[in-house]
Parts: C-alpha cells; sequence; structure tokens
C-alpha cells in the first residue's frame, strides 16, 4: 500500500488495523485502545532542553510544534525510564510532574508499569546524549542502546507480549551489536523502526527519485561530527540511492580518506566535484563558484571534527560518497546522476535549528503509522546498514584513513514508500525559511 501523505498513510493504517489489537504473533500482543491515543514508554539517556528526549519525547507531550501549532500525535506517554536523571539540567521529573508521566526505576517497570503485563502500545528507546564513556579505539559514544533492547526484549518474554519498538538513531556503536538487534526483532517478531530524522525530513527541492532509476554517481554532503552527524550523512544518502533499480545490494567496501586524501580520491575518480558543487548550489548561502569550493577549506579541529570523505563500493558496481565537512557546510545536500540526463539530480535536507525542531515529528507519525499497522513503515535495512558503514569509517578513521572489504554489509533491501515531510501531494505544514 502507498499513501501519497503522511495523514493518508495514517488513516489508512487505523482501517487496516480496525483499531482494536496489532496482529497476532509467536508472542501473545498488546492490545492498543478501541478509541483514544495509543499509550507509550520511553526509554531515554538523559532529558534536558535541546536534547533528542527533548525534540521527540516532549513532541508527544506537548504537540508537534512544526511552527508552534498545537496539534500533536495519536500517542500518550504514560511512563519514562531515565538512565541518568542526576544530569545537572535534567527536566525529566518536571515534565513527567507536569503532564502526569509515571517515571520508573527501570525498563521493565516503564513497560508494564509494575505489573505481569506489558501495558503500552509502542516502546522508543532514546538512547541519545548524557555522560558515556567513549570505545578507547575509535572513541565512539557507547550509549547503552543494545541494553536498553535487551531489557525491553527480556520483559517481552517475561509477559508473553511484543509491542513495536522504535530506536532513535544507529542501532549501536558496534556492529556486531546492530546484527544482533535485528536478528532478535525478526526472530521475536517485533515491528523495528530506527534510525535517523533526515530521510523524513522537508527536501528542497522536492525531491524524490524514481523508483528504479539508474543511477551512475551520487554524493551527499554533511557536516559537523564524524560519528554523531556522519550517521545522519548516510541516513540521508540511503534514503536517496536505495530507490535506484534492484533497490540497495549492500556496500562491499569501503574507503576512508581524510586531510589530503580527500583531493587525492577525487582525482582518482572516487567522488565527484560536479556533484559536491550540484548538491552545495541547493544550500542556502550558497557562494557563487560552487564549482571550486573547497571542502578542506575548514580548519582541523580534531580527529572526531575533521573533514572526511566516506567513499563507498557497493555490490551492484555503483560508487558512492559522503562528503563530511566542517564549519560552513549549509547542513546536509544530495546530488546524483541518473542514466540518460545531462544535469544532477539535487536537493538540500531542511532542519529546523533552535526552534521547534519540527523535522522529529514526523518520525514520531512514522512510529505512529508503525504500531497501527504492525509492521515497520520503513526499512529496518536501512539502518542495520548505515549502522555498519558508519562503524567501519570510525574504524578508519582512527587508523587515519584507509580501504577494506565489508562483506558482512553485502545487505539487500527495497527502498521505503513512506513519504517525507513535503512530498509533492501531501499538504503538510512546511517550516518557516
Amino acid at each position: 500500500m502507498f499513501c501519497s501523505s503522511r495523514r493518508e498513510f495514517v488513516a489508512a493504517s487505523i482501517m487496516t488495523v480496525g483499531g482494536v489489537c496489532l496482529p497476532k504473533r509467536d508472542l501473545l500482543q498488546a492490545e492498543e485502545p478501541r478509541q483514544g491515543k495509543l499509550p507509550v514508554t520511553a526509554l531515554i539517556t538523559a532529558y534536558y532542553n535541546v536534547s533528542h528526549a527533548d525534540v521527540i519525547v516532549s513532541k508527544i507531550l506537548e504537540g508537534y510544534q512544526r511552527n508552534g501549532e498545537a496539534p500533536g500525535p495519536g500517542m500518550q506517554l504514560v511512563s519514562m525510564y531515565v538512565d541518568q536523571p542526576q544530569h545537572i539540567h535534567d527536566i525529566s521529573r518536571a515534565m513527567a510532574e507536569k503532564h502526569g508521566v509515571r517515571i520508573c526505576q527501570s525498563v521493565d517497570e516503564a513497560i508494564t508499569l509494575g505489573t505481569h503485563k506489558v501495558q503500552v502500545a509502542g516502546v522508543l528507546s532514546i538512547g541519545e546524549h548524557g555522560d558515556y564513556p567513549r570505545e578507547k579505539v575509535t572513541r565512539q559514544k557507547m550509549y547503552p542502546r543494545k541494553r536498553f533492547f535487551d531489557e525491553t526484549m527480556a520483559t517481552f518474554r517475561r509477559c508473553g507480549q511484543t509491542v513495536p519498538y522504535f530506536n532513535d538513531k544507529h542501532l549501536s556503536y558496534r556492529w556486531e551489536d546492530a546484527k544482533e538487534i535485528v536478528q532478535t526483532a525478526r526472530h521475536m517478531q517485533v515491528p523495528l523502526l530506527a534510525g535517523s530524522s533526515l530521510p523524513l525530513t522537508w527536501r528542497f527541492p522536492d525531491l524524490e527519485l524514481p523508483q528504479g532509476c539508474e543511477i551512475e554517481s551520487a554524493l551527499t554532503i554533511g557536516y559537523g561530527p564524524l560519528e554523531d552527524y556522519g550517521f545522519h550523512a548516510l541516513e540521508a544518502h540511503q534514503c536517496m540511492i536505495e530507490r535506484r533499480r534492484g533497490g540497495e545490494a549492500g556496500v562491499r567496501s569501503l574507503r576512508v580518506a581524510v586531510k589530503d586524501q580527500i583531493r587525492q580520491a577525487e582525482r582518482e575518480g572516487q567522488w565527484s566535484s560536479e556533484l559536491f558543487a550540484a548538491a552545495r548550489r541547493t544550500m542556502p548561502g550558497t557562494p557563487e563558484d560552487s564549482v571550486h569550493w573547497d571542502p578542506l577549506r575548514a580548519e582541523y579541529d580534531d580527529d572526531l571534527n575533521q573533514p572526511a570523505a566516506y567513499l563507498m563500493g557497493h555490490e551492484d558496481g555503483l560508487k558512492s560518497a559522503v562528503i563530511m565537512t566542517t564549519g560552513w557546510s549549509g547542513g546536509f545536500a544530495f546530488a546524483c546522476r541518473l542514466k540518460g540526463e545531462d544535469k544532477p539530480r539535487a536537493c538540500w535536507f531542511k532542519l529546523q535549528d533552535w526552534g521547534p525542531f519540527g523535522h522529529f515529528s514526523y518520525q514520531l507519525e512514522a512510529f505512529e503509522s508503525t504500531m497501527r499497522l504492525g509492521k515497520a513503515v520503513q526499512p529496518i535495512e536501512r539502518t542495520l546498514l548505515t549502522t555498519g558503514v558508519l562503524d567501519r569509517c570510525m574504524h578508519g578513521l582512527a587508523s587515519g584513513g584507509g580501504r577494506v572489504q565489508t562483506p558482512e554489509l553485502a545487505l539487500r533491501y527495497a527502498g521505503a514508500k513512506f513519504p517525507f515531510a513535503n512530498h509533492p501531494d501531501s499538504k503538510l505544514i512546511l517550516p518557516h525559511t
């Protein structure tokens, strides 16, 4: 089923499921209310102003706030578990008191409310931000996303019930953990939604590549910390190129380039300055001479926040690139060349910063649809692949760049059909620009 707008998608989801219960699986399913909002719980690392918990969970409590409008999701937050409530700027207790949300001492309590049954229709895991150690070699932040997932599955097994699960951002800092998470969810038939907000945010122009198109080359511009924002860039990249003929075929090899290696990779044909310029031209504040705009212009701050290139060789022969810049970038943008076309196609991914952060509301709409349909509305294989690519890239960065074969990332999947924010046929509110 394909719906041209999110509202149509949610409405069709409600009709499909009938608003009664999720589909039967090997384990019993928790029933969703016949009327009213779906009860959900949130598993949070840290909850403070402008943290991921704030820009996601607060929208369940206080509305989408895309442009300050009141309506919110068809969900009700009934409980939350906060792993680090001692954070100096914590707002979880104040928000819980304001909205009558139960703060729980464990993941199990958050899901069952202290009973022997699953009391929610969905679980949101927001394992981003907080004071956590870094991996010794790669310096990846060791967020407890795998622990949140494992404890949730333990509760599902104890209760003999499962409900859909949402994992914010990449599945884990370790590929092996991510693979296990997906395998466990499949075994237990738990609808698993995950990833970045980038695939669902506004695109200017509102570019959607034709399903089954032939992509000759593709490039995405990102910026900022190479793990945190590198993941967003990879997800934006994948949501575009997965629509090519045959779908995504997987990544057979990776090359990480830093410093002078970036320009050397361009000279070797590993990435295209023409596509870089085309993507750059869609961004605000584009210089007139984009063709010669230098991605190495910014100073090197440190190893985790420097210009870098993630160069991918896909199983079907496609070569694609994510170019991470620092400082000057206007955000995230994509460009590609389709077979038979003279000019590249390109778009900018619009985010609402330092305000409503309305782009996160579209993740909530996707999760609501997942709960009502009883199946994930975006492919979990996308986030499994981007998690694996990012992990391998972080190891490459730690060794100063280099090339590696990645047969374990030969993940095939079809592109998503769930519409992004300003899909041409949607009637959603656009952000102020």
